[in-house]
């Protein structure tokens, strides 16, 4: 249901015309009268005709199943924005777009899936600079970014999954996600897309009817109709759809690696990088535990909204806010009563999604990893810890890890040789246990990663949840990107050879580059892809690094 459904439409241009013409009037003195259409121009007048070779003067138009798409170009790239793959009714599965007549305008940002009001600015906007945009429930829409519109180029096809769990997030959120760079350095098709999240995407009404058997997947759904739309039409923006990489992080990386778990799935991609996300082991999840806390959120919210089961079609109706409020609300009494952590979540059923890989993705080779600090960087407390004395280290390691300082320390030096002592207070535990067993289950190699670059602004900020999207899409040299990596020579030299591995992995399923070969990882032979100033392919030691380190802190609820 559109947030806006019950307004009057009004188009935003002309709004905006008509405000601006008034304004000027009011400000002359002048009434608001058109002149006369016999007026000529004054004599110092200079009439100029549109330039017919302007880039955009005949924008390029592509077919499509459903109708025609006006694009656009920005410099060597073609861009589509802003294309529906699918529509859908609040709480229900997606459905194909029915076909239109004349031709259908890709030139703008399609809306964005709503999410809970946010009350505060981010603490990461300076590193990991966000921008907001008009929210909509018919949030079903893809971005294209490509180097041709031939089909018979078969370019490689690049899908991503943004993140924010399944609760926040969009394709066009961050600055970094912006696709042309990435595009015309690997010569790629690259694929954004939105898709229902939280209480949209998510909630589990099954106990009030068939029609509601898969509502806890609908934001799952959205994605594989994104999919299904790229195989029926992603060769007219020059793609290949039988080489779809599938890449995303945190939840997007979830999000891509449950496909690997889903059914449906099968033939829709062929390859998946999970980036800060996915390293949940589905195959120990309890799916009458989860399931039953799920429908316990789900009668929670119906209760925060004075309903019960006979009222269910009502939810249907209800505006967003007073939605979302409730459903936040029933996350939080639901995790107080079972004393864990309850959100909205997608979990694997062993039906719409299994806990077992799919037999067929044994085929599907992948690459995962994290980076070097993720949610403990210290611009989380604004620590400028390259300003430590000597002292200072040795009284912070001391108040961090007692009696066992020395030994941590000594580890930390194998693994990173490279870094300083003191890092290892903001040092992640890397987690490839889901990566291990993918590389059990099938015979498609597998590729870690670790991300170690600081980068350097405010004294040295240890790199970060996200901190490596900018460098995957090549984006480094956007303005508040720039500023935000600190636009320094190494890391513009590191972002080739980030980007370079995830393209290189896109056309071969091997992300390995001249002078920089990158080794499969299993778990008797751990070894990781190290991006930093050096990068090189090693086995970091992160086990006896981990042993060492004490256990993190118990969640709260």
């Amino acid at each position: 249901m559109s947030q806006t459904s019950h307004f009057t439409k009004v188009n935003r241009r002309d709004l905006l015309s008509a405000g601006a013409a008034l304004i000027g009037a009011a400000a002359t003195g002048l009434a608001f009268e058109p002149k006369a259409s016999a007026e000529k121009p004054s004599t110092g007048a200079t009439h100029t005709e549109p330039s017919a070779t302007a880039p955009n003067y005949a924008p390029p138009i592509v077919q499509i199943q459903g109708g025609q798409l006006r694009g656009y170009r920005d410099g060597k790239t073609t861009v589509f924005l802003g294309i529906p793959y699918a529509t859908a009714e609040r709480f229900e599965l997606p459905k194909p777009v029915p076909p239109w007549q004349g031709i259908k305008s890709a030139q703008s940002w399609g809306p964005v899936c709503p999410i809970p009001p946010m009350a505060h600015v981010g603490i990461d906007e300076f590193v990991f600079p966000h921008r907001y945009w008009v929210e909509d429930e018919h949030c079903q829409i893809l971005n294209i970014w490509t180097q041709s519109t031939s089909a018979s180029a078969k370019k490689p096809v690049m899908v991503w999954l943004h993140g924010g769990g399944f609760t926040n997030g969009s394709a066009m959120e961050a600055y970094a996600y912006d696709g042309k760079n990435l595009s015309e350095f690997g010569d790629v098709v690259v694929v954004s897309l939105n898709h229902r999240l939280n209480i949209l995407g998510t909630l589990d009404l099954s106990a009030y009817g068939p029609e509601y058997a898969q509502s806890r997947y609908t934001g799952t759904a959205d994605i594989l109709a994104a999919l299904q739309w790229v195989q029926a039409n992603i060769a007219q923006f020059g793609g290949d759809p039988g080489s779809v990489t599938l890449f995303g992080q945190s939840g997007g990386g979830s999000k891509a690696a449950r496909m690997l778990h889903t059914p449906s799935a099968k033939g829709l991609f062929h390859k998946v990088v999970t980036q800060s996300g996915g390293g949940e082991v589905l195959a120990d999840q309890d799916p009458a535990a989860l399931l039953k806390i799920q429908q316990q959120i789900a009668a929670q919210t119906l209760a925060n909204l004075n309903l019960t089961g006979s009222d269910i079609s009502k939810l249907k109706t209800i505006p967003y806010l007073d939605l979302i409020t409730a459903g936040q609300a029933a996350l939080r009494s639901v995790a107080q009563a079972n004393n864990q952590r309850a959100g909205w979540n997608v979990i694997a059923d062993d039906n719409y999604i299994l806990r077992q890989f799919c037999d067929w993705s044994s085929d599907i080779p992948q690459m995962s990893g994290s980076v070097f600090s993720e949610m403990s960087s210290n611009y989380v407390k604004s620590i400028d810890k390259n300003s430590w004395t000597p002292q200072q280290v040795n009284e912070h390691l001391t108040a961090e890890f007692g009696d066992k300082k020395d030994a941590i320390a000594a580890a930390f030096k194998t693994s990173f040789p490279r870094k300083q002592v003191q890092d290892v207070l903001f040092f992640a535990r890397p987690n490839t246990r889901a990566l291990a067993a993918k590389a059990q289950a099938g015979h498609a190699s597998v590729y870690n990663y670790l991300f170690v670059y600081e980068y350097p602004v405010n004294g040295g900020t240890t790199s970060f949840h996200t901190a490596e999207i900018a460098f995957v899409f090549h984006n480094l040299t956007e303005p508040q990107v720039r500023v935000a990596t600190g636009d320094a020579s190494e890391g513009y030299a590191l972002q080739d050879k980030v980007s370079r591995a995830w393209i290189n992995f896109a056309y071969t399923g091997n992300p390995s580059q001249p002078g920089l070969d990158w080794k499969p990882f299993s778990d008797a032979d751990p070894q990781t892809m190290v991006f930093d100033t050096v990068s090189e392919c090693r086995n970091i030691h992160a086990k006896e690094l981990i042993a060492l380190l004490p256990p993190p802190p118990a969640p709260r609820f």
